[in-house]
């Protein structure tokens, strides 16, 4: 079975094509505001994909090798300094698929929520 240490560096490992690619094309004169974008577009989502699955197992030092990926984008000009960490990014997109379970009664989870119960104050 794969563990979730080895997971993280298996997706890490899987952004150094990108990366390369993307050097390539500043080297051919790509302009940093497309390389941003293709930087967002594919290597922070690979970094993304299905966290809300194993996210929660990582220790402190997986999570520290995810942030690593976006301050060597940041240092490359690919990823600036005020956009959101990982950590805020999965911590969003947790908070967006709840919002939308919760009130998408045809969502594929929603039937795993348990009952609402209406909790009435006491009057007296």
């Amino acid at each position: 079975m794969l563990s979730v240490a080895q997971h993280v560096s298996d997706i890490i490992c899987a952004c150094s094509p990108s990366l390369h690619a993307l050097r390539v094309l500043r080297k051919h004169g790509m302009g940093d505001a497309a390389l941003q974008i293709i930087y967002r577009a594919v290597v922070v989502a690979k970094l993304l994909y299905a966290t809300s699955a194993w996210w929660g197992f990582t220790t402190a030092a997986d999570r520290q090798r995810a942030e690593a990926v976006l301050r060597r984008g940041m240092h490359a000009g690919l990823y600036e300094a005020e956009q959101p960490t990982i950590t805020q990014l999965v911590e969003s997109n947790d908070d967006t698929l709840l919002c939308r379970v919760i009130s998408c009664s045809s969502h594929l989870l929603h039937k795993l929520l348990p009952d609402w119960t209406s909790h009435g104050l006491a009057t007296s």
